[in-house]
């Protein structure tokens, strides 16, 4: 699809979207019940297309992507009616008489830019969150998934027509035409550079933007924790979907104390998810493709390997691997792994913890293991971090009670349930005045009375 024929397109959303059709709560059901049909029609080609672009299991895409799809969709379903509802509140002294409130708009034509490493997911969350709040929608997957971009653009092109969910493929030259246009909200998934290139672009039509970015998210393991739940966790946060989860822990940062323990049982707990050959376990996908494969198998040139390190190059795959003696200067800590490789660092004293990450960019996540409720704490106050979790990892993402979201380097908004709906609408504030009598307070000329009733009401 041409430029010229996107810029049409736009036009048609727009006016169907002022037509005011989408403000009818019972037609943003009717289409969520719509998109709803249509994936659970479709469950053997998602997992058969996941299975292309990543390796991954039936198992896996359910439990990671689809499941996460129907559960957004059932909670809209249950909460689109309370989201879209006045607000009142409190008149002040200065609207006095009136009835106040708040009401949630729609942005109108909106963009969701989705990434390649939960494609499916990842374009129809977002999805869901737009048509439940109102908007029209134009999907721009990922072209490093292919068989699941290809996928969402024919079930959403059965299901709906152009004028409120419309489809484009395709690369680089697609994404630099569409964020030339005039949208009003675009909704990114994806790195911190094109981040910068979408706000960039967005600045030109004083768009607003939902970045969905990622970091070096750490996982610390106190000398309290329990170590076997620890590893389990790490292990299973850090390695599903090949460590190609923006959640990801990047790294561990383990107290000196039990580093050989810890490392033990990660290698245990590894062999007991994915057997003693990784590569051939079906429960263990694979890299996205060549380029990120050669990028993770540079990060792993002259490090110290304590497990793992083998490789599938004609698969794409590289197994579950644990480096130890690592530093922050190390290239493997100078970005985001985005791939199944686990630096082990260690520490003395968690204020020295704290420290560094406050002076490092900050993260999309951040883990702590600790039977110590009062290091958590003070770990969880005083970081600087988009979400958390303590004794655990990435579930915190499986909520649509919890926004999710990163700050600074890790992206800008939340979305997920509520902050999903919001974060794809304008709150509008109405004052109501009562038009039955009017109070002559405001109005000149202003006696030195009214100047003193004035201060005394509003001080």
């Amino acid at each position: 699809m041409d430029e010229d024929n996107v810029r049409q397109l736009i036009s048609t959303q727009r006016k169907y979207f002022l037509s005011g059709d989408t403000l009818n709560t019972e037609t943003r059901k009717k289409n969520l019940r719509k998109l709803y049909k249509a994936i659970k029609n479709h469950i053997n080609e998602i997992t058969d297309a996941l299975h292309a672009d990543l390796g991954k299991s039936p198992e896996e895409s359910y439990m990671c992507e689809i499941g996460l799809v129907f559960r957004e969709i059932r909670f809209m379903l249950k909460h689109i009616d309370r989201y879209s509802a006045k607000k009142f509140v409190m008149p002040d002294i200065s609207s006095f008489p009136s009835v106040n409130y708040t009401r949630k708009m729609p942005y109108g034509v909106t963009l969701i830019m989705s990434p390649w490493n939960y494609p499916f997911l990842l374009t129809m969350e977002p999805l869901v969150d737009a048509i439940a709040s109102g908007n029209t929608v134009f999907i721009k997957p990922s072209a490093y998934s292919p068989a699941t971009g290809n996928l969402i653009k024919k079930i959403l092109e059965d299901t709906f027509d152009a004028e409120l969910v419309a489809v484009i493929t395709g690369g680089r030259t697609e994404n630099q035409f569409l964020l030339k246009q005039n949208f009003d909200h675009i909704f990114f998934t994806g790195s911190q550079a094109v981040g910068k290139v979408v706000m960039k672009n967005a600045a030109e039509h004083l768009t607003p933007v939902t970045l969905e970015l990622g970091g070096k998210s750490p996982a610390i393991v106190d000398s309290t924790a329990k170590i076997r739940l620890a590893a389990k966790r790490i292990v299973f946060g850090k390695f599903v979907n090949c460590g190609q989860t923006c959640v990801a822990p990047d790294y561990v940062l383990c107290h000196e104390s039990i580093k050989e323990s810890f490392l033990k049982e990660v290698r245990y707990q590894i062999e007991k998810l994915y057997g003693k050959d990784p590569l051939s376990s079906p429960q263990y996908g694979k890299i996205i493709n060549e380029k990120h494969f050669n990028r993770l198998e540079t990060l792993l040139n002259g490090t110290e390997i304590y497990h793992g390190g083998r490789q599938n190059e004609e698969k794409l795959q590289i197994e579950p691997t644990v480096l130890t003696n690592v530093s922050f200067k190390d290239p493997v800590m100078q970005e985001e792994i985005f791939g199944p490789i686990l630096p082990v660092l260690t520490y003395k004293n968690i204020d020295n913890v704290i420290s560094i990450l406050n002076q490092r960019k900050r993260p999309l996540a951040l883990y702590i293991f600790t039977e110590d409720r009062a290091l958590a704490n003070k770990v969880v106050k005083r970081c600087r971090f988009g979400g958390s979790c303590i004794n655990d990892t990435i579930v915190h993402v499986a909520s649509s009670n919890l926004p999710f979201g990163g700050m600074g380097e890790s992206g800008m908004g939340t979305y997920h349930g509520k902050a999903g709906f919001d974060a794809f609408s304008h709150e509008k504030s109405i004052v109501d005045s009562i038009s039955a009598f009017d109070i002559p307070l405001r109005y000149p000329p202003y006696s030195s009375f009214m100047g003193k009733l004035v201060k005394m009401v509003l001080h």
